[in-house]
Order: C-alpha cells, then sequence, then structure tokens
C-alpha cells in the first residue's frame, strides 16, 4: 500500500513538475570561463566558452524620437480618451510634470495604476501621415534572447515595421511588419510565426495579429524570439544543444539574433474605422507604455561580465582576448589567429583562447594559466621556472645533459630533444589545451 502511495506521490509530481515548467529565461549558463583541475602535473586551468548572463537591456539604452519634436505637450494640447474616442478633454502639457508624457516613461518601472506612458502629438496635421521613429540604441553589439515587447497605451498601430541594425544605425533591415491589412499596406500576405519553420526562420513576415486598433485588451506587440528558438530547441526549449549547434554552424542566424539598434517605425494610428473621422482628429495618436528588450552583451564567447561604465557597456574580457566585443587577441597572444569560443560540445563548449605569441616569450617568464613550467618545475613568482636538477630552459623543456653534449642511452634521461621555437610553442600548446606532453599531440 505504501509503495503505491509513494508512485502515486511520484507520478503526481512529475506531472505537476513538468506542467509548471516555464521556459527557460536564458539560453543556457555557460556561466564559467575557467575552472581550475587537478592533472599529474598539477593544478592547471580548464578553459571553456562563457557568456554574459541574460539581463533587461532598456536599462543601458539611448532613446530618439524622429521627429524630435513629435512628443506632446509643447505647446500644451488636449485629447481624446483612451477608452472613449469622443471624449476630447484630457491634457498633455510638457511644462507640468502630471500632465507631460516624455519618451523615458516607456521604459520605466509599470505597476502603478494609472500607467506611465509616452505619448505623441495627435492627428491634427491630417492628411499630412502622422509618423514616428523611435531608435533604441546600446553602443555595443547585443545578442536578443527573449520576445521583444511593446506595449501601447492607445490603440496599436494600423501600420508599423520592426527593424534592426548590426552597424550601429548606418544601415537598417526591417524585422516585421505589422498592419491590419498587410496586403494593402506593405504588398505582402499576412502570417504568424506558427506559418514558419526551421528552412524558412529566416523570413520576414507581415503579421496582421497584433493590429486591432481599438479593441479592448488589445495593447501588445510582440516580435517572437522564443517561438523562432522553438524550431530547433522544441516547444519548451528543452534541446537547447540542437539550438547551440545551429548558432555555432549558421552565421545568418546568430546575425539575426543580434542587434546593436532598434528601431520601431509608428507609420499609421489606430483607426478603428474604414476612414478617418476628420472632425475628431484628436483621438487619432500614439501611446506606449512599456518597452521590453531582453538580451545579453555579444562577448563572442569570450566572458561572463559586461560592465556599464560610461554610459557604455563593455564585455571584461577573458581567454587573453580584448575589445568590446572581446573581437580580437591581447597583444603578446597572437600565437594563432583569433576565434570566437563556441558552444560546442555540451555543456563547456570550446574556449578557442588566444595564446602567446612567440616572439613575445622571454626568458626567466611564466604563470599559473598559459605558460606551465614543465617536466616538474615549478613556477616561482611568475617570473620564472624552478627547474628539476636534470631540466633546464625558460620551462624546464629541455634536458641538462643536452647542453653538455652529454646525453646517451646509459646517462638514465633518455634520448635528447632539440630545443627550437617550434618546441616550445608544441610545450605552450600542450599548456593551453591542458595537455600533458606535447609527445602527446
Amino acid at each position: 500500500m505504501y509503495l503505491s502511495r509513494f508512485l502515486s506521490i511520484h507520478a503526481l509530481w512529475v506531472t505537476v513538475s513538468s506542467v509548471m515548467q516555464p521556459f527557460p529565461l536564458v539560453w543556457g549558463h555557460y556561466d564559467v570561463c575557467k575552472t581550475q583541475i587537478y592533472t599529474d602535473e598539477g593544478k592547471v586551468w580548464d578553459y571553456m566558452a562563457c557568456q554574459p548572463e541574460s539581463m533587461d537591456m532598456t536599462k543601458y539604452l539611448k532613446v530618439k524620437l524622429d521627429p524630435p519634436d513629435i512628443t506632446c505637450g509643447d505647446p500644451p494640447e488636449t485629447f481624446c480618451a483612451m477608452g472613449n474616442p469622443y471624449m476630447c478633454n484630457n491634457e498633455c502639457d510638457a511644462s507640468t510634470p502630471e500632465l507631460a508624457h516624455p519618451p523615458e516613461l516607456m521604459f520605466d518601472f509599470e505597476g502603478r495604476h494609472p500607467s506611465t506612458f509616452w505619448q505623441s502629438a495627435t492627428w491634427k496635421e491630417y492628411p499630412k501621415p502622422l509618423q514616428v521613429n523611435i531608435t533604441l540604441s546600446w553602443s555595443k553589439t547585443i545578442e536578443l534572447t527573449d520576445n521583444i515587447i511593446i506595449t501601447f497605451e492607445s490603440g496599436r498601430p494600423d501600420q508599423m515595421i520592426l527593424e534592426k541594425s548590426l552597424d550601429y544605425g548606418r544601415t537598417w533591415q526591417p524585422y516585421q511588419y505589422y498592419a491590419t491589412d498587410c496586403l494593402d499596406a506593405f504588398h505582402m500576405d499576412p502570417k504568424s510565426v506558427k506559418d514558419l519553420s526551421q528552412h524558412t526562420v529566416l523570413e520576414i513576415i507581415c503579421t496582421e495579429e497584433y493590429s486591432t486598433g481599438y479593441m479592448t485588451n488589445s495593447k501588445i506587440i510582440n516580435f517572437e524570439i522564443k517561438d523562432r528558438f522553438a524550431f530547433f530547441a522544441g516547444p519548451r526549449l528543452r534541446n537547447m544543444a540542437s539550438l547551440y549547434g545551429q548558432l555555432d554552424t549558421t552565421k545568418k542566424l546568430r546575425d539575426f539574433f543580434t542587434v546593436t539598434d532598434l528601431r520601431i517605425r509608428l507609420l499609421r494610428p489606430a483607426i478603428g474605422e474604414i476612414f478617418v473621422d476628420e472632425q475628431h482628429l484628436a483621438r487619432y495618436f500614439y501611446a506606449i507604455s512599456d518597452i521590453k528588450v531582453q538580451g545579453r552583451c555579444k562577448c563572442n564567447l569570450h566572458a561572463t561580465v559586461c560592465v556599464y561604465d560610461n554610459s557604455k557597456l563593455t564585455c571584461e574580457c577573458e581567454h587573453n582576448t580584448t575589445g568590446p566585443d572581446c573581437g580580437k587577441c591581447k597583444k603578446n597572444y597572437q600565437g594563432r589567429p583569433w576565434s570566437p569560443g563556441s558552444y560546442l560540445p555540451i555543456p563547456k563548449g570550446t574556449a578557442n583562447t588566444c595564446i602567446p605569441s612567440i616572439s613575445s616569450i622571454g626568458t626567466n617568464v611564466c604563470d599559473n594559466e598559459l605558460l606551465h613550467c614543465q617536466n616538474g618545475g615549478t613556477c616561482h613568482n611568475n617570473v620564472r621556472c624552478q627547474c628539476p636538477e636534470a631540466y633546464t630552459g625558460i620551462l624546464c623543456e629541455k634536458l641538462r645533459c643536452e647542453e653538455a653534449g652529454s646525453c646517451g642511452a646509459d646517462s638514465g634521461q633518455g634520448a635528447p630533444r632539440q630545443g627550437s621555437p617550434a618546441l616550445l610553442l608544441l610545450l605552450l600548446l600542450a599548456a593551453v589545451l591542458g595537455t600533458a606532453s606535447p609527445l602527446a599531440f
């Protein structure tokens, strides 16, 4: 009876756990760049791919509106209530904090009532188009890890384009089109993300799913990052190895989720009817209460920390790399070409560490990370190797009898190996890759 009850409880727990299992908020861990391990030669560093945590990227952006004077309130004006488009006695006044709606209110804490929001001027210049560009800039390459969510306080726009830049705003590409009528607005057949597949995941689509004018409870516009991940990782993002493999081997896919800037192009406000009501133009405007962008600094899998200093995000690079995105090898560590880290093999990935240049290695130099003393030698104060009696050289890589020309079959020290820069490079590679001896390559 007790066994039966235990099995029933266990089955219930498994079921509940499965139902409650949320989508992971981040792609994976990779939260350690190196760790010390024990080998036959003692403690050495084991290097692995690493990346910063996913975070709220709206804390670090700069916002720009075009035209710059499109925000309501200067001069003060009245507009119609959100719930009743014919009650037009609300006021926007930039000089009065309680009545002002500046751009920063798109990124402040939500949860209060009434909500705070940015608002544009009304469509008082109709039939001239009421259009606004909202540009979000990070001055840093970031990788998107969750859906982009835009919450409108007004009706959602009849026409909108979400765009991205990979070169700090010099050029732009569309991410997704939004319209109440895709064919009329953009000459595109309407689609949703559910219509895509692994093979068409990079297709730029127009969706009518988020453009429903003044309908109640219809304030959200999504750009679905997770649904696109799910084509590779499964509907609950549990097969991350598949996604990582695709991101590693398909540059276009990796670049698709990478941005330096986003631009929201508001092209036509919510009409809610077939025709514009020219007698009540104060009912037409844009208002956004919240924008969510979740992502991480792109550090090419060479850093776990991204710092925000002097209004700029920068990776704290490991693996002897440097640059804002850890995109090159440090000086004196260019023994092989720079390469990004790799997610594979799961779970540690591959660090692709930069190694010392042969020309940079001087005498009496060693450390506990890349330049390991060989043959039982120990690194003294990170400046020189203390070698066993039978060995000598920068890294104790040479037999002492070799210098004296006395190595032989009866010397007890084995056959000599000629010291050379090539041998030294092999030793360095062995140290970096955690190999006990260059003979093991």
